[in-house]
């Protein structure tokens, strides 16, 4: 794309975009433009900053590393080059051991992985899948290790990427400098590039 479907508004723009950028600030290191695009209306911001707080929000074994891992599987799986570099620099600073980040491609086989880990990621890529691909297989793996409420952690974290995934390479979100370094660092090597959310 030449240029971003609509640019976002200046950080500094409202009272409303200002404290969304603090919250970022604390949760990625940065404010995310994707968010600043929905600050043309801001109950779409709102919003979704809620659904994000409830979706991310630790309650148990379905750990915060776990669910920017979720998240980076699932954006993979649509292709969003936007959305990966967030999730994977959001896995790192939540405690991602770095080598699950470094091997996470290789999940099925990689002795770091656990067999619930395995089933979750599992699912997040059949779930992000068009036409969806979550079979019997897929649910009865997922009910040996999770219980209901986690199973519903897992696919919230799947639904919110699939939402973000959507907008972001559709308005071609322009990608921030310290997510395109994680992405480089971490998926360089597995072929990943800004794509359609770099410009001059």
């Amino acid at each position: 794309m030449k240029q971003p479907l609509v640019f976002p508004l200046d950080r500094n723009a409202n009272k409303e975009a200002e404290e969304m950028a603090q919250f970022y600030e604390e949760t990625l290191g940065f404010t995310p433009n994707s968010l600043f695009t929905m600050m043309h209306r801001p109950r779409i911001a709102y919003a979704f900053l809620e659904m994000n707080k409830s979706v991310m929000e630790n309650k148990g074994r379905v750990t915060s590393a776990l669910k920017r891992q979720i998240a980076y599987l699932s954006s993979m799986t649509t292709g969003c080059r936007y959305c990966e570099a967030h999730a994977i620099r959001a896995a790192e600073r939540y405690g991602s051991e770095q080598d699950k980040l470094n091997n996470i491609w290789d999940y099925k086989s990689y002795p770091a992985f656990t067999d619930g880990e395995r089933a979750a990621f599992d699912l997040a890529i059949a779930a992000s899948t068009v036409p969806n691909a979550v079979n019997d297989e897929i649910s009865e793996n997922m009910r040996k290790h999770w219980d209901e409420g986690e199973i519903v952690e897992i696919l919230g974290v799947v639904a919110l990427f699939g939402y973000l995934n959507r907008w972001n390479d559709s308005m071609g979100t322009k990608l921030e400098e310290p997510a395109a370094e994680d992405g480089e660092k971490y998926l360089g090597k597995k072929g990943w590039t800004r794509g359609k959310h770099e410009y001059e």
